[in-house]
């Protein structure tokens, strides 16, 4: 079908979204055609600020505006309880459930060879720091149940351990080879409840 090139060059924009198809991305381009420009322009401002604007905690790596993130401000939650996740993704996906009320913190990926990653590209280091503070109590590992997730897992039960620290992993109620944000908030509640020790 024949578009003129600006809609065509929305259309491929809306394509590199993940999850969006050509169908969709046409609709979305279509759609937004028939916005307000101030709702247009307000919408790209929008993307532009996130994209410029937003960083990564210097405590726990999950996304921010500030130095700190608004779960490391936040002097309710319970600092006996740290749960590592591989993402800023995942802390979004375990917030939703509203049950957990510690810290996190953020590996930035998981542990694969065969893609050159291995515990010195991720915040290991960053993570032994907090740990040795003396004030967290139980790391709950929360890493996707895939096979570098679960490798990431066990290498940090090891290196964890002699601090005398209590490690918990998220019990499997998650889908093996799934991403913990795509999880539903009925699984996690429940993965989160039937964590193991490690």
């Amino acid at each position: 079908m024949f578009y003129p090139e600006s809609i065509a060059r929305l259309i491929e924009a809306f394509r590199k979204l993940p999850g969006v198809g050509p169908k969709t991305a046409q609709r979305l381009a279509l759609f937004v055609l028939t916005l307000p420009r101030e709702e247009v322009v307000s919408m790209a401002r929008a993307l532009v600020d996130a994209r410029d604007k937003t960083r990564y905690c210097r405590n726990c790596g999950n996304f921010s505006d500030g130095e700190l993130c608004t779960v490391c401000r936040d002097q309710r939650r319970d600092s006996r309880l740290l749960c590592v996740v591989q993402d800023p993704r995942d802390i979004i996906a375990m917030e939703r459930m509203r049950e957990y009320k510690g810290y996190y913190h953020v590996l930035g990926g998981a542990i694969s060879p065969i893609d050159g990653v291995g515990p010195e590209q991720l915040r290991v280091r960053e993570l032994l720091q907090r740990l040795q503070k003396g004030r967290v109590k139980e790391v709950i590992l929360a890493t996707n149940p895939n096979v570098e997730g679960e490798a990431t897992a066990l290498y940090l039960a090891r290196v964890i351990k002699p601090l005398g620290i209590r490690v918990t992993r998220l019990a499997h109620g998650l889908p093996v080879g799934g991403d913990l944000e795509y999880a539903d908030d009925v699984t996690l509640s429940r993965a989160l409840e039937g964590r193991r020790e490690l």
